[in-house]
């Protein structure tokens, strides 16, 4: 079911919990996320702008560092590039 929130004009999508066959990409990638950077550490005294930038190191690296198998083993920056869709 799909809503528009009129406050931030954003659609709003509620999908079954475990079930996003629609999303699978995202949930991919939140799930490595999870792994890579959440798991396996103690966020215990963390703050939040401290955790905000942790995450924001890690998106950046996951996009221009992170190989992919399916992208001929180079990173979602690299591959565009190579694509000549970014400068």
């Amino acid at each position: 079911m799909d809503r528009t929130d009129a406050s931030c004009r954003a659609n709003t999508v509620y999908v079954k919990k475990g079930c996003s066959p629609d999303n699978a990409a995202c949930e991919g990638f939140f799930g490595r996320l999870k792994n890579e950077m959440f798991y396996g550490r103690s966020w215990i005294g963390v703050t939040m702008d401290d955790f905000i930038n942790e995450l924001n190191s890690y998106i950046n690296w996951y996009n221009t560092k992170r190989i992919k198998k399916s992208l001929g083993y180079m990173s979602p920056v690299e591959y565009r590039h190579s694509l000549g869709l970014s400068a």
